[in-house]
């Protein structure tokens, strides 16, 4: 479902005129469901950064700044030195928010998407890549509505 959602992501931003803000809201809605699995305060203040700029309450000096430490985060997490480092959930977690943050919006998703498995106790995803089904159709659902409705507003 990566190369779905990689395929309507390009198709969508071909369209937009502000494509950067449907990647950014994208992927800050991909990592919200997972906000809760997030163990550091810094990270999550972080995720609220991005939705800051969404808003248009910060600058992307700001947007910047926040994914630096993002991605600093993300690789200090206890858990990323482990062998199984991705099937903690609050490290996939963390990297969710840093590639939101970084606009890597497939990456996000896809970081999102392991953290809501493992987050539900599902450490043997790996080898059931159905068990990522659930997430994936609700990503490839929520990008589509999303673009839909950017395209309204822009007029298409």
């Amino acid at each position: 479902m990566t190369d779905a959602l990689a395929s309507i992501l390009k198709d969508c931003e071909s369209r937009s005129a502000q494509p950067d803000a449907l990647k950014l809201a994208f992927a800050y809605e991909c990592v919200e469901r997972v906000r809760h699995l997030l163990e550091d305060e810094a990270v999550v203040r972080c995720l609220d950064t991005l939705r800051a700029y969404i808003d248009g309450k910060v600058d992307r000096g700001a947007l910047d700044r926040a994914a630096s430490e993002a991605a600093d985060l993300a690789n200090r997490h206890q858990g990323s030195r482990s062998l199984d480092g991705v099937g903690h959930a609050a490290v996939s977690a963390s990297y969710a928010v840093a590639n939101a943050l970084a606009g890597r919006v497939v990456q996000a998703a896809d970081y999102a998407a392991y953290a809501a498995v493992y987050g539900g106790g599902g450490y043997g995803a790996v080898s059931d890549p159905e068990s990522f089904a659930p997430e994936k159709s609700w990503q490839l659902a929520r990008l589509q509505a999303l673009a839909n409705a950017i395209e309204r507003a822009e007029g298409h």
